[in-house]
């Protein structure tokens, strides 16, 4: 049995999601978002690697993994998205937890059969594949799916 955490980062909104294996089922633990304060972009990361440091330590995964970068057109979002990433990296990897990073086609490929699912899609699997009832919020969708295109591919050469 092994618990990961999947982190889907963003500066305004951090997903994660803890999933935990076990053999070929897979088990949702928890699941949310980290959503730092309003103010200057700095307080901001702080807020996300302790968000991350808080999800670890309650939640004890063994192993993480996080999206990549995905640049569309806008290269100051992609800049701000990678210091969001790293603020995440940086707490899952001072927690001594072996990081995994996966692109977001490899992701959705891995839970919905096409790299180029939608959100919704995505989300729907999600929520099929771990037995989730309630809504979740795209951010923690992308999360848990993250952990489980890890659970997929882990012990694999990339």
């Amino acid at each position: 049995m092994v618990r990961i955490l999947g982190i889907d980062p963003g500066s305004r909104v951090t997903g994660y999601g803890v999933v935990e294996l076990d053999g070929g089922r897979a088990r949702a633990v928890a699941w949310g978002c980290i959503a730092p304060p309003p103010g200057p972009f700095t307080g901001r990361l702080h807020a996300i690697f302790e968000g991350v440091r808080d999800v670890v330590s309650t939640h004890q995964p063994a192993e993480a993994a996080v999206e990549e970068v995905f640049v569309h057109r806008n290269v100051a979002a992609a800049l701000k998205l990678g210091q969001a990433r790293g603020a995440a990296l940086c707490a899952a990897t001072a927690a001594g937890l072996p990081v995994a990073e996966y692109a977001p086609g490899v992701v959705k490929q891995a839970v919905t059969g096409t790299g180029r699912a939608s959100k919704a899609q995505v989300a729907y699997m999600v929520r099929a594949l771990l037995a989730i009832r309630e809504p979740l919020a795209a951010d923690a969708a992308d999360a848990l799916a993250v952990a489980l295109c890890h659970g997929q591919h882990r012990g694999r050469p990339r």
